[in-house]
């Protein structure tokens, strides 16, 4: 029995050996076909071979029979690869001869292409399933592998690249002056190619290729090297807005994120794409804020105040007029008080009152058109790169954009002062610094910048000190004392580092716009009084300082009947003078809350200057000089 197992031992190794004559038989008929029946299993039996005679490197003959297995393997790796390309081939030449001049531009044709390809994928995809399976173990199928990767994807190239061309140049002059119905569609096209490419790659291989990609990334580079050249020339931020929301919200982020496997190569087209519009955006943005909002040059009307917001409240009364007329049951409609761009609504309600500053109507100083013109230019501009750019880049975008605008307020400003009053001027001021600061709220970015300036004060400093005629003498001296090595030490320039705050200038801005306007209000009611307690103030330090005893009473600009004048004087101007400085701060602002907390400190003002007087003729005058004088009660003021 030992000599039985030892035989059949013998015999179980001397198979893989004589195996190769099998082998080799079929491989050199002239009738082996790699679809027969036996293809598949032979080429399990050879792997087996070779993987036995691998493993026994001490077995006599090993290198003459390893050799002979490699042949026969290369064989059947010629039948394998020389059947799939020709396969290839063949399907690429039908589908060329059908259309000569191999620029199909249909539906159709792209149709075609894949039918075509997908109908004969269960020809190859059974060889090339075994090719893929043994590839990882044996070098010969993964080249094999290779080169049928290659071949299938050059055959695609062929028939894609001409189509996709032609299908460009064909969506380019259907959409020759819409850049971003240019740019959507061409861009739909790419991800219906990518997608389509993947399905179909996938009907012939079961194991993914970086090569389909870098094929996928070519096809999508004709996209962009359409499409780029016409980006670069856009000037419009509306368009390149709108160019990097297509890119970035419907490419990259719906497209792309919902199928990235199959859309990787379109994504790196649509990223540069993307990179170009935002290079364009910033590069224009800086020409707009250049010549919209710094260059801008006010026309009379953008001047007009406050005759346009008066002819707009008109109109707005006008319209309630008209709508309180109107039978019950129509009486709440709307009523359309805007410009093109604002849409804004005024709502009116039959039964109100016709008070203009009612609380539900929107007062024509809040309605986009009636903004200045570079406020509304900035916000725009702001809101469109928000969303497109970079924070750090909107962020020094921003910061300019809004420094030009205060800029271009502050002018206008003093141009209205200067025209109409100086109530004007800053309520006008004092509106759009407000409106500018609500507006800039929602975008959450910082508004902060950092400035990098060189200091060259140390080095203005040790040039003076070299160039000193007694230094000349300590140019040659060897030690720490040259006066050389003394200016390399203590001239070099230092590097300073400020941040800009673009929120904080508009809300600086607008506190000394606030300022201003208090301090003004308050001079032009009380300023004759001011002047007399600053009279007083003057003679009670003089006394106090050794100076001869005074008696108010006494002194010729302060007879009662004097202050009985100047009180006078000055409680008429209040009561005249404040319904027109209301009126002008209701027009302006349109804003209870805004108009109370501006006018408190005026009124403050006012009513602390009174005490003070109540306070200085109680203590200075009779009860009958008190009742010439007649000053006004706390409660009159």
């Amino acid at each position: 029995s030992e000599l039985v197992d030892l035989a059949e031992n013998i015999q179980q190794k001397l198979s893989y050996f004589n195996e190769l004559e099998n082998i080799n038989t079929k491989l050199n008929s002239p009738t082996l076909s790699v679809n027969s029946e036996g293809f598949i299993p032979m080429l399990a039996k050879l792997d087996d071979c070779i993987a036995y005679i691998s493993s026994h490197p001490n077995f006599k003959d090993y290198p003459v029979y390893l050799i002979k297995f490699k042949q026969c393997l290369s064989k059947a790796m010629h039948l394998i690869k020389t059947y799939t390309v020709n396969t290839l081939q063949n399907l690429t030449s039908q589908l060329m001869k059908r259309d000569p001049s191999a620029v199909p531009n249909s539906d159709n044709a792209f149709t075609l292409f894949y039918v075509k390809f997908r109908a004969a994928a269960p020809k190859v995809r059974t060889l090339i399933e075994q090719v893929e399976q043994r590839s990882e173990k044996m070098p010969e199928y993964q080249q094999v592998l290779n080169e049928i990767h290659q071949c299938y994807l050059d055959q695609r190239e062929l028939l894609l690249g001409p189509s996709i061309a032609s299908t460009v140049t064909e969506l380019t002059s259907q959409n020759n002056r819409d850049h971003c119905a240019l740019v959507r569609s061409g861009c739909a096209f790419m991800v219906h190619v990518c997608q389509d490419e993947h399905q179909l790659y996938n009907e012939f291989f079961t194991k993914p290729t970086p090569k389909l990609d870098e094929l996928l990334e070519k096809l999508c580079l004709s996209l962009y090297d359409v499409l780029r050249p016409m980006i670069i020339h856009v000037i419009h931020l509306e368009t390149l807005s709108e160019l990097c929301g297509i890119l970035k919200n419907e490419m990259l982020e719906d497209h792309v994120q919902n199928n990235a496997e199959q859309l990787g190569a379109f994504a790196a087209g649509v990223k540069q794409m993307l990179e170009d519009v935002q290079e364009r955006l910033v590069y224009r943005t800086h020409i707009y804020i250049q010549t919209d909002i710094t260059g801008y040059k006010p026309a009379p009307g953008d001047l007009a105040y406050p005759d346009k917001l008066e002819m707009m409240e008109q109109i707005a009364q006008s319209l309630k007029e008209e709508q309180k007329k109107l039978p019950s049951e129509a009486s709440f409609s709307d009523v359309r008080l805007e410009d093109p761009e604002s849409c804004s609504l005024v709502k009116s309600v039959s039964a109100e009152s016709l008070n203009p500053r009612h609380q539900t109507t929107i007062s024509p100083a809040d309605l986009h058109g009636m903004w200045y013109p570079t406020v509304r230019r900035t916000l725009v501009c702001l809101s469109k790169l928000y969303r497109c750019i970079d924070r750090a880049v909107f962020q020094g975008l921003s910061q300019e954009a809004l420094s030009a605008c205060i800029h271009s307020l502050l002018g206008a400003a003093d141009s209205i002062s200067k025209n109409k009053t100086q109530v004007d001027g800053q309520l006008f001021l004092i509106k759009h610094l407000l409106i500018l600061r609500e507006q800039i709220a929602p975008f959450h970015t910082d508004f902060t910048i950092k400035e990098i300036s060189l200091d060259l004060k140390k080095t203005r400093d040790a040039a003076f000190k070299i160039l000193n005629p007694k230094t000349v003498s300590r140019f040659f001296r060897l030690n720490s004392n040259n006066a050389l090595i003394q200016f390399l030490l203590e001239g070099t320039p230092e590097i300073r580092e400020h941040y800009i705050d673009s929120k904080k200038d508009v809300d600086r801005h607008l506190k000394s716009a606030c300022e201003q306007f208090i301090q003004q209000q308050t001079k032009q009611f009380i300023e004759q009084l001011e002047e007399f307690m600053t009279k007083v103030a003057a003679l009670k330090t003089m006394a106090t300082q050794g100076g001869p005893k005074y008696s108010l009473s006494q002194q010729p600009w302060a007879q009662p009947a004097k202050i009985n004048d100047l009180v006078s004087s000055t409680y008429k101007t209040i009561k005249t003078k404040l319904p027109s400085t209301l009126r002008s701060m209701s027009l302006y602002l349109s804003n209870k809350d805004t108009e109370l907390i501006l006018f408190k400190p005026v009124r403050n003002n006012i009513q602390q200057m009174f005490q003070k007087l109540h306070a200085l003729l109680k203590e200075e005058f009779s009860d009958e000089d008190l009742q010439i004088i007649a000053c006004p009660s706390m409660e009159q003021v």
